[in-house]
């Protein structure tokens, strides 16, 4: 990581790059969304090379990241590291202190007490709990696990029946169909980036015509 860190402040320095010298957090927020989704795509892709180089383009938003804040006298990449290193001791006593867990389903309920008291026992809202720039399914999913909404295929199928063709009825099908996959145990983000990518596999080739 040190190196890493040591070419992007080359690359930010005044005689640097002109493109890197002119991000920001917020002009980055697209970069870091595509590459955190294409190495989900790596991940099913099975090849371990590609897996690595994105997750080499993930880090590379990190320190990116962690220069423009260090620039800005706001926080620094060991800051960084160091806050994911203390949560990640302190959310797991079970391994780096005395308390016994029975299996992953104590883990998981453990992790939100913790979380839950250093944010001081104060309750978020819902809709800070659900990152907005999330896939649409995806943040559909969290949205009815918050709500307790449960679904199967007879009430997707009335949803289909009953919907109105317009932007609400459509809406209502597409919750509908996120409510199904959860019930079957299926990520419908995760299944339909697959359907999308078998289906581009399948398309011809780009064809360039000369004059």
């Amino acid at each position: 990581m040190h190196e890493l860190m040591t070419i992007m402040r080359r690359l930010r320095a005044p005689d640097g790059c002109p493109w890197d010298r002119e991000q920001t957090h917020e002009s980055l927020r697209p970069y870091l969304l595509e590459e955190a989704a294409e190495a989900v795509d790596a991940i099913g892709s099975g090849s371990p090379a590609e897996l690595a180089g994105e997750l080499g383009d993930v880090l590379l938003q990190v320190a990116f990241h962690s220069v423009i804040a260090q620039e800005a006298g706001t926080f620094t990449y060991e800051n960084v590291e160091a806050g994911i290193v203390a949560k990640l001791v302190r959310r797991h006593p079970h391994v780096f202190g005395d308390t016994v867990v029975s299996g992953s389903d104590q883990v998981v309920s453990n992790w939100q007490a913790i979380k839950a008291a250093e944010q001081g026992g104060r309750p978020r809202r819902a809709v800070d709990r659900v990152p907005s720039a999330l896939g649409a399914l995806s943040r559909e999913a969290q949205a009815q696990k918050l709500a307790g909404i449960q679904g199967d295929r007879d009430s997707l199928l009335r949803t289909l029946q009953e919907a109105p063709e317009s932007e609400e009825g459509v809406a209502a099908v597409l919750s509908a169909v996120v409510a199904w996959a959860r019930s079957a145990g299926v990520d419908g983000e995760v299944a339909l980036r697959a359907r999308t990518q078998q289906v581009l596999e399948q398309l011809p080739d780009e064809t360039t015509h000369g004059t």
